[in-house]
């Protein structure tokens, strides 16, 4: 799969497992915050709050609405239902296993709303309103369960969304306000709940219309049922899940034996790699909960071709993606039909032996890696004191990390008389790679502007060069206890740098990977290509000269 396949919007794919059980809980999650937000506007009035509800009414109860909210509630609870099955273990972190058990509860709590709201509709005609929604559960035991299914379900959709967003920039960014938002709304929504009830109190009810005394028990008996169902479907699916397990250690002679590094363990056909982790104490990264979001848990792998078997297709994407090797797998979908070696390559622990948190840890990205070195430094150091050199070295600093933070991007090392930039953050990469060469022609300017007085001061010209690639590497903490540093990592950063050493030979004071310029949109700025073969590479890389920026 090439680069532009990976980023075709979504309609043009088919619809994956994964796919569908993103879609289908924003569709969920959106109604359920219309829900609480109509709830809260009780607090300026009931009628504004019924007057909004019957606007909403009219889409939900629509043919395409019915459709979209129950096909996508349908959907979430099959796929739900698949998701456990496939574990092969229960154990998981105390948050993903609140996400999964408020889930399950959820129709359950559902039940009573459904039946007396959309049943009512349905069987009867009779629309829902929140006289019968808030006066009909004006006590303490009715307002609980109220709240408290709202509580549910809404803490079971911000977990949901927070294991599938944690690791993106701009929700790390926004993680404040969007915590207050989901602290927040549920409030509202009491509020407005209570305010209504407490207008009804003051002014009197509002005539609506209810179930007759019939319809009533009708209902009732239809919520005894759905419950009934439910609970026995759920209690046979946690049956067969317990006598799979039983049969699975009773069949000691059929276990698969995963060789880790340190040790060695056995488990029965069909658990993940990752599953094995955990049931054994293994210290094993997961980001995403396990749901091939992330690769955070990949693992190298060895072993016969029939033990490991082929990526599925939710797997596959997520390789291509971070372009790993063949011998490479998520440890969360890698399900061995036989003994195989794993090497787990995100799985560094702390001191006191558990998996870093996620800002310490770090994540993959799309970046363009500029670095920028001063020529002609081992001479100037010969001949000046160290704290002339150390003026020099300030004001060089000072220079290349106002035009890189101007830019758009993060000056990240300044080692010797060299500079590593970090474009691409919280953008993405076309961008990344223009705001990198503005940087450039920024340290161009400046540092000419520079020499003249520098050249006065010390009698030398003093030069520079800069390399510039883009590509996939792991940005996050490195070091070792308190001593860590933020940086990037992977073949992107040593090739640019790779890039800056060559600039020296081309006399030039860029060199740019073809690759940065093409998603840069600057191919025409700069001069004709060139192939090098740059150490650490297998393939030669096309790069190009910088027109503008050729040694003085």
């Amino acid at each position: 799969m090439d680069r532009r396949s990976r980023h075709l919007p979504f309609l043009t794919r088919t619809p994956t497992r994964r796919n569908l059980r993103w879609t289908s809980g924003l569709v969920l999650m959106a109604y359920i915050t219309a829900h609480l937000l109509n709830h809260s506007l009780g607090i300026v009035s009931f009628a504004t709050a019924e007057t909004v509800l019957r606007g909403v009414q009219k889409f939900w109860h629509s043919l395409p609405g019915t459709l979209l909210l129950y096909g996508a509630a349908a959907t979430h609870l099959v796929l739900a239902v698949a998701a456990l099955w496939e574990r092969r273990t229960l154990r998981m972190p105390p948050l993903e296993a609140l996400r999964v058990l408020l889930g399950f509860a959820l129709p359950l709590m559902l039940a009573t709303h459904l039946t007396a709201m959309r049943g009512a509709w349905l069987a009867y005609g009779i629309e829902g309103s929140y006289v019968r929604v808030v006066w009909g559960l004006w006590d303490l035991a009715g307002a609980s369960a109220q709240l408290g299914m709202m509580l549910a379900a809404w803490a079971h959709g911000c977990l949901g969304l927070h294991f599938a967003l944690r690791m993106q920039p701009l929700y790390r960014r926004l993680a404040a306000p969007l915590l207050a938002v989901a602290v927040l709304l549920p409030v509202t929504a009491a509020m407005g709940f209570v305010s209504m009830g407490r207008e009804f109190q003051w002014t009197g009810v509002p005539p609506t219309t209810l179930p007759t005394p019939e319809q009533g028990r009708a209902l009732n008996a239809a919520e005894s049922d759905l419950k009934l169902y439910y609970a026995l479907a759920l209690l046979a699916l946690l049956v067969a899940y317990a006598a799979r397990s039983w049969w699975a250690r009773r069949a000691r002679g059929d276990l698969v034996s995963l060789r880790y590094p340190d040790r060695t363990v056995h488990v029965p056909p069909g658990w993940s790699v990752l599953e094995a982790s955990r049931s054994h104490g293994i210290a094993h990264v997961s980001i995403c909960g396990g749901r091939a979001r992330c690769s955070t848990c990949r693992v190298r792998v060895a072993g016969a071709a029939e033990h490991i078997g082929t990526p599925g297709r939710d797997e596959q994407r997520t390789l291509e993606r971070v372009r790993a090797p063949h011998d490479v797998r998520l440890a969360c979908q890698l399900r061995p039909r036989g003994n195989i070696e794993v090497t787990p390559l995100f799985a560094p622990l702390s001191r006191e032996g558990r998996p870093p948190p996620v800002g310490r840890f770090g994540h993959e990205r799309d970046v363009a890696i500029l670095f920028v070195d001063l020529r002609r430094w081992s001479g100037l150091s010969e001949r000046q004191w160290p704290f002339d050199l150390a003026y020099v070295l300030d004001r060089y600093f000072a220079i290349v990390g106002a035009a890189v933070r101007e830019s758009g991007g993060v000056p990240n090392q300044f080692i010797g008389d060299s500079v590593m930039a970090i474009f691409g953050l919280e953008t993405d990469l076309p961008t990344a790679c223009k705001q990198a060469l503005r940087a450039t022609e920024l340290i161009g300017e400046r540092m000419d502007a520079w020499n003249v007085d520098f050249q006065a001061q010390f009698g030398q010209h003093l030069d520079f060069g800069m390399g510039l690639h883009a590509g996939r590497a792991a940005v996050g903490e490195v070091g070792y206890l308190e001593t860590t540093t933020f940086t990037a990592i992977g073949e992107v950063v040593n090739t640019a740098s790779r890039l800056q050493d060559h600039s020296k030979t081309a006399s030039a004071r860029l060199v740019v990977s073809q690759f940065a310029a093409q998603q840069a949109g600057a191919e025409e700025a700069l001069g004709p290509v060139d192939t090098l073969n740059v150490r650490g590479r297998s393939e030669p890389l096309p790069v190009m000269y910088s027109r503008a920026a050729q040694a003085a």
